[in-house]
């Protein structure tokens, strides 16, 4: 079996483009499993993972517990609204009294930047990041490539461009790291206020013109407006918002060519796209959610590797 760089799955940022390679050739081997009449291997049997989620999530969560129970992994799930942090107890304590039980791996979320790499170094175990505050979501951004690698051959020269929220987007940072790593040339479009000035130190192209973004790109990856981390109004409305910055077929046919669409979900249709264009031939929006199970099948598969070496 080919190894990884590292014993987690901490950020893009961490990964060679090498490591990237790997996963997807794995996960290419499991996505043929996953299509199989019995979709289930028994090769992580031995295996107990923990998956730590301070967050809500409906996808990344039921994709990562789906990867474990197709490896045949024995999983536990943790509530934060029902555990004992609410008594005061630290994270570190909380895992480690989780790993005391014999849990091999734990699979985290948490609405904090850097908790991953802070567990990472807390504890002895692997740790995989399900999504750290706005920071990274490193297996979205592997799941995405590897789709767009599905639907066009290569991820190399290709044009892609993020649309949205970047300030605020954990996956427009992750995407970023992983397409430059595999060749893609990158473009950040949305309203001046939700981008972050340090994009341009990233080597990405910036715009703030739907239009002139979609007549550039290849591949369009619709970013949702996340309400939920904004403390202050970015723009003055959500209507005029959606008249800057919605993908929908008027746009679409003005670009007059084949782009191919991607979202991570969860879509506010009608705000940052169209119910008609995200159920088009155009998008690969349900493509991305069956990958990811075999994405992260690899990546837990890879990493079960690491268990007695961190």
């Amino acid at each position: 079996m080919k190894e990884l760089s590292t014993s987690h799955l901490l950020g893009i940022k961490d990964l060679t483009k090498n490591d990237i390679q790997i996963i997807f050739s794995t996960a290419d081997s499991f996505k043929e499993v996953i299509n199989r009449p019995i979709k289930k291997v028994p090769t992580l049997r031995d295996v107990t993972i923990a998956n730590l989620f301070f967050e809500n999530s409906t996808r990344t969560k039921l994709s990562f517990e789906l990867a474990q129970k197709r490896l045949s992994a024995d999983i536990i799930n943790f509530s934060a609204s029902s555990s004992s942090l609410n008594k005061g107890e630290t994270l570190v304590d909380t895992a480690n009294n989780i790993l005391s039980m014999k849990v091999d791996m734990l699979i985290m979320r948490h609405p904090h930047s850097g908790a991953a790499s802070f567990l990472a170094n807390k504890t002895k175990t692997v740790i995989i990041n399900a999504g750290d505050g706005t920071h990274e979501h490193p297996t979205q951004a592997l799941l995405d490539t590897f789709s767009i690698r599905e639907k066009l051959g290569s991820i190399k020269e290709k044009k892609v461009v993020l649309i949205g929220d970047i300030k605020h987007s954990r996956v427009a940072l992750s995407n970023i790291f992983a397409l430059q790593k595999l060749g893609a040339e990158v473009m950040v479009c949305g309203p001046t206020t939700l981008i972050p000035k340090y994009m341009s130190e990233l080597g990405v192209k910036i715009s703030h013109n739907i239009e002139k973004a979609l007549k550039w790109c290849d591949v369009a990856n619709m970013l949702r407006i996340q309400l939920e981390r904004q403390q202050i109004q970015y723009f003055p409305s959500l209507r005029e918002y959606t008249h800057q910055f919605q993908l929908n077929k008027t746009l679409l046919d003005k670009v007059d060519k084949p782009i191919t669409i991607l979202h991570p979900g969860p879509i506010n249709r009608g705000v940052e796209i169209t119910s008609e264009i995200a159920d088009s031939e155009h998008s690969i929006i349900l493509n991305q959610v069956e990958n990811g199970v075999a994405v992260r099948m690899a990546i837990i598969y890879l990493l079960a590797g690491s268990i007695n070496r961190v």
